[in-house]
């Protein structure tokens, strides 16, 4: 998304080499805490399960990732909500 941002707002293209650069990273961050894809997919799964429970969600709008940062490695999601369910969220959960 912010690869696309760029190019409409600053007309930058980050090239393939870029692209896989990027790819890598994410193989070896996964590499690191040793889950298979599979694993990734189950993880993915029961996360939008639980925010599921309280928004009703834009499934095709959902990037979840692992990113390796300074103090280790971090979840990084974006989930688009459609709307809460005002009951729930009025009841706390």
């Amino acid at each position: 998304m912010i690869n696309l941002l760029d190019r409409f707002f600053v007309g930058r293209h980050t090239g393939s080499k870029d692209d896989a650069k990027s790819r890598l990273k994410i193989l070896l961050v996964h590499d690191q805490v040793d889950l298979t894809p599979s694993q990734m997919d189950a993880m993915r799964a029961e996360i939008l399960a639980v925010i599921a429970r309280y928004a009703e969600i834009e499934p095709t709008k959902v990037d979840l990732r692992l990113e390796r940062g300074d103090d280790g490695v971090n979840l990084v999601s974006s989930v688009a909500v459609r709307r809460v369910n005002a009951r729930l969220a009025a009841v706390g959960g």
